[in-house]
C-alpha cells in the first residue's frame, strides 16, 4: 500500500496518536459550582469603538483591556474546574459509601469514571428529576467463556462488552458480543460452541460416502470415480493422469537389445504405455498426480501440465516469484498502474487496488467536522453548553487495510494510542469499543497496555469481501470525560490465501 493510512500486511498495525482535548474558555455565565458567575468586564465600554477610525494608542488601551478580560475568564475557568472536581470527589465518596460489593478486579472508582463523562460534562450535580445516584449498577454476572470456545474482557459493568469465539472445528450459535445493561442484565443470548459437521455441505460427488474426521472429510467414492470429492473418473489404461490427446506429449522411448531382451525406458515426466514390442511414452500429468493423491501442493495458485513436467501461474495482479511457485501481489498504486482521479487515493489490494475518497460525516446539530488531511477529519470547536457536541468525536480518522483470505486468527490488525501533547498531561484512562460496522462478530478489542488497544481478528473471513469496522477510544482525566477519537477501518479481503 502507499501512504501513512496503509500497513505491512495482515501483522501490520497502524498507531492512531491523538493530541488530548483542549477544552475552550469559559463563556460568561456558565455555571460553576453551583454558583453563576458572569463578568461585569465582558462587554467594552461603547467609549473605546468610537465612529471614527481608532488611533494607534486606542488600540493598544482596547488590546490591554482585552488580554485582561481573557486572563479573568482563564482565572475563573480554573475555578470552575476545581469546583467541579471537588463535587465530583464528593459525590464518588458518597457512592463509594453506598454502593453494593463489587466483584474482584474491579474498581467504582473506574464506574464512576463512566458516570462522570457520561452524566455530569459541561453541568454540575445530577441530571433533572435524578438522584445522584441514578444510572449507577454495581455489576451484571460474571460470563464464562464456552466450551470448546474463549471469551474476551474482563469487565462486568455498566456499558462493558465481552466477546466470544470458538476454537478451530467449530461455530459460534447464540451472541458474540454482549454488553452490561444499566439493569443488571447482559444483552443478547449465552453463546454456545457447536462443532461444524464437514460432511453437512455433501462434499462428495458421484454416490461417495463422507466419512467426518477431526476438521476434515474423507470421501469414499465408487470404484468407477476418485479424487478427494469423488469428481473424477477412474480409467484402468491409460491412467487419468496421462496425456492421450496431443502428440506432444507422447515420445518414443529409449530401447536397448541387453542380454538377448529388448529393455525400454521413458524420459523423466513420462511413463510406459504398452507393452514392450509397440510401448510408447506418455505424459505424466504432475498436477492430476499430486491433486488426486493429496501430495504436497505444487503451486500456490493453478498448475499447468507441460510435456515431461509442469509450471505454476498466478492469478491476475500476481506475479510468480523466483522458486517457481509462490504469488505475490502487484503494488498497482506504487508502479503507477492505477487509474484513481485526482482527489481520490490509491489503496493497494490482494491482485487489484480501489480509490477512495473518504469524506467528513456532514454537519448536524452543533457538531460538524473539518477535513484537515486526506484521512483524519477533525471537529470544529463547541459551544461549551452543548453537551452532544462534546461527546462526539474529536477526530474521525479512517484507514484501509489488505488481508489474504482464510488468514489464520487471532491476528492482531490495528492499534490505537494516545499522547500528551507537551507540557499537558495526557489522559490517566482510556477506553475502547467497537461501535459500528458490519461482520461486528469477526472483532474484539483488546487492551494491551494502558494506552493502547488493538484491534483482533478473532473469526477468519473468506474472500473476496469487504469489511468495515468502527473502533472509538475515549479518554478520561481524573475520573472525567475528556474526549473520545473514532478510527475507521476498511479491510479489503483478498479471493486468495497469499
Amino acid at each position: 500500500m502507499r501512504g501513512g493510512n496503509t500497513s505491512q500486511g495482515a501483522q501490520g498495525t497502524l498507531d492512531a496518536v491523538e493530541v488530548p482535548h483542549q477544552p475552550p474558555p469559559t463563556p460568561s455565565g456558565w455555571l460553576l459550582g453551583g454558583v453563576a458567575h458572569r463578568d461585569r468586564s465582558s462587554s467594552l465600554s461603547p467609549s473605546l469603538f468610537p465612529q471614527s477610525c481608532l488611533s494607534r494608542q486606542q488600540l493598544l488601551a482596547a488590546i490591554r483591556q482585552m488580554q485582561q478580560l481573557l486572563k479573568g475568564q482563564e482565572t475563573r475557568f480554573s475555578e470552575g474546574l476545581r469546583a467541579v472536581r471537588s463535587r465530583l470527589s464528593a459525590i464518588h465518596a458518597s457512592l463509594a459509601k453506598a454502593s453494593p460489593q463489587l466483584p474482584a478486579g474491579e474498581s467504582l472508582g473506574e464506574h464512576s469514571r463512566e458516570i462522570a463523562g457520561k452524566e455530569w460534562l459541561g453541568r454540575i450535580g445530577p441530571p433533572p428529576n435524578s438522584s445522584p445516584f441514578h444510572g449507577l449498577t454495581a455489576s451484571c454476572p460474571a460470563l464464562q467463556a464456552p466450551a470448546d470456545g474463549r471469551k474476551f474482557g474482563t469487565k462486568y459493568l455498566v456499558d462493558h462488552e465481552v466477546h466470544f469465539a470458538c476454537d478451530p472445528g467449530f461455530q459460534l450459535l447464540g451472541s458474540s458480543t454482549r454488553m452490561c445493561q444499566a439493569n443488571g442484565s447482559w444483552t443478547g443470548q449465552e453463546p454456545r460452541c457447536a462443532e461444524i459437521s464437514e460432511c453437512s455441505s455433501s462434499p462428495c460427488q458421484n454416490g461417495g460416502t463422507c466419512l467426518e474426521g477431526l476438521n476434515h472429510f474423507k470421501c469414499h467414492c465408487p470404484p468407477q470415480w476418485t479424487g478427494t470429492a469423488c469428481q473424477y473418473q477412474a480409467q484402468t489404461a491409460p491412467p487419468a493422469w496421462s496425456v492421450m490427446d496431443d502428440p506432444a506429449f507422447s515420445r518414443q522411448p529409449r530401447c536397448a537389445q541387453i542380454a538377448q531382451t529388448q529393455q525400454c525406458s521413458c524420459d523423466p515426466g513420462f511413463h510406459m504405455s504398452g507393452t514392450a514390442s509397440n510401448g510408447i511414452c506418455q505424459d505424466l500429468n504432475e498436477c492430476e498426480v499430486y491433486q488426486q493423491e493429496g501430495g504436497p501442493r505444487l503451486c500456490a495458485h493453478a498448475c499447468v501440465n507441460i510435456p515431461g513436467s509442469f509450471r505454476c501461474s498466478c492469478p491476475a495482479g500476481y506475479v510468480l516469484l523466483g522458486d517457481g511457485k509462490s504469488c505475490e501481489d502487484i503494488d498497482e498504486c506504487s508502479l503507477s498502474q492505477d487509474n484513481c482521479t485526482s482527489g481520490s487515493t490509491c489503496i493497494n489490494t490482494g491482485g487489484g487496488f480501489q480509490c477512495v475518497t473518504p469524506q467528513c460525516p456532514p454537519a448536524a446539530g452543533n457538531v460538524s467536522y473539518i477535513k484537515t488531511s486526506p484521512f483524519q477529519c477533525e471537529r470544529n470547536p463547541c459551544p461549551m453548553e452543548s453537551l452532544s457536541c462534546h461527546q462526539a468525536p474529536k477526530t474521525i480518522s479512517f484507514h484501509y487495510l489488505s488481508l489474504p483470505s482464510k488468514l489464520r486468527t487471532p491476528a492482531p490488525l490495528f492499534r490505537m494510542a494516545t499522547a500528551a501533547a507537551p507540557g499537558r498531561p495526557g489522559p490517566d484512562s482510556l477506553r475502547f469499543g467497537i461501535v459500528g460496522g458490519n461482520n461486528r462478530g469477526h472483532f474484539v478489542v483488546q487492551r494491551s497496555d494502558r494506552h493502547t488497544g488493538e484491534l483482533l481478528l478473532v473469526q477468519s473471513l473468506q474472500g473476496p469481501r469487504t469489511i468495515h469496522v468502527d473502533v472509538d477510544m475515549a479518554e478520561y482525566l481524573e475520573r472525567v470525560f475528556q474526549t473520545k477519537h473514532l478510527s475507521k477501518i476498511t479491510l479489503f479481503v483478498s479471493a486468495y490465501e497469499f
